[in-house]
């Protein structure tokens, strides 16, 4: 009987707590009588009487002149501080900044990185069904419609604290880029606000911390871009795993060359597990211009492989350093193999080498 009376208890407590309002959340419980105390005076010594010693360990600051006086019981918001989360790679925020701002960092070079985060914004606010009022691009601005959130909506048959206060919120969002174009800051500022907390009473226009609202909606619009930013990256890795279509043809100069079925950013990372597997060691690479310097030490198949198969990977090719140039166009790449004087293969030297790199390129679950 004891244990079921304690378990009411406990469910009861936990409706309680669950159930009160976002306005009651805002604030301490309990009495605030405090607010009417007088300060004490100060301890008056005679003159004749030595004046005693007092510890200043837990002496008050005086406020400051920016200090919101009033900010007194009910008024005061007990809340823990709003803490923007750059939890996108290549986020951080700047130390000791209070403005509710978050810094990109360019990791994906397909998209350009201002039009990467508005389209992830824009996306988040339709998946939210909130308008867009004003979008200046060329202005990197925008300002959200009204975002409206009624609490009696939220009120459950057992809630035992009823709400009927709503709140409405317009948001300005801003990007500032610098210089390089690789680095990027997001701000939100909340440009208009009006709340009833209930139908009778009179409409407020003064959020109660403008702050804590911009970092809230700052920090959903930060984990949308995250959650897109991982499921991209599942797809583009299942894409490398999968196997590319490759054929004999030629680059935008002309020269003898393998054209892949994909873009840029796709056949990179596989080419490099292809090369691997065909015994090309890569010394050094630079992807922003697509150079690869490889040096060719023969096919990693050992005696067990050769054993049970005849078809071995290896190449008519002196192990030594060779170039590859690696280009995008558009939907496909072009891959250009260049000797150690830095002239193209001629036509049937990279016809002999094609059968062996076509069939690791169109390779299902190519092992990393």
């Amino acid at each position: 009987m004891t244990y079921k009376f304690q378990l009411i208890g406990v469910i009861t407590a936990t409706l309680l707590t669950a159930c009160s309002s976002l306005e009651e959340r805002e604030v301490a419980s309990g009495s605030f009588d405090y607010v009417k105390e007088q300060p004490g005076q100060k301890i008056k010594i005679p003159d004749d009487v030595d004046t005693p010693r007092f510890n200043e360990a837990y002496k008050l600051p005086d406020l400051g002149e920016d200090a919101p006086k009033n900010s007194m019981g009910k008024e005061l918001s007990v809340l823990s501080p709003s803490l923007v989360l750059p939890v996108v790679a290549g986020s951080h925020i700047e130390e000791g900044s209070k403005n509710a701002t978050v810094w990109f960092d360019q990791v994906d070079d397909s998209v350009p990185l201002d039009t990467a985060v508005w389209n992830s914004l824009i996306r988040f606010l339709e998946i939210e069904g909130i308008g867009v009022e004003k979008f200046d691009k060329d202005n990197q601005r925008l300002i959200t419609d009204w975002v409206v959130m009624d609490e009696s909506k939220d009120n459950k048959w057992y809630s035992w604290s009823k709400s009927e206060r709503t709140v409405g919120q317009r948001f300005e969002f801003s990007l500032i880029k610098k210089p390089h174009g690789r680095t990027a800051s997001l701000s939100v500022d909340l440009v208009d606000y009006k709340e009833k907390v209930d139908i009778q009473s009179t409409e407020i226009t003064q959020a109660r911390d403008k702050r804590r609202n911009e970092v809230d909606v700052l920090n959903r619009v930060v984990k949308n871009y995250e959650f897109e930013t991982k499921v991209a990256g599942v797809k583009r890795f299942r894409k490398i795993r999968e196997g590319l279509q490759m054929e004999l043809g030629f680059d935008r100069d002309g020269e003898p060359a393998f054209v892949v079925e994909a873009d840029y950013d796709t056949t990179w990372p596989r080419f490099l597990l292809v090369l691997r597997k065909l015994g090309f060691d890569v010394k050094d690479y630079d992807k922003s211009n697509g150079l690869l310097d490889v040096k060719y030490n023969g096919s990693e198949d050992g005696w067990w492989s050769n054993i049970w198969s005849s078809d071995k990977n290896e190449f008519d090719l002196d192990t030594q350093e060779y170039r590859i140039k690696v280009v995008g166009l558009g939907k496909k790449t072009s891959i250009t193999m260049l000797d150690d004087e830095n002239k193209p293969f001629l036509v049937n030297k990279l016809t002999d080498l094609y059968p062996k790199f076509s069939k690791f390129m169109s390779a299902d679950d190519l092992d990393i």
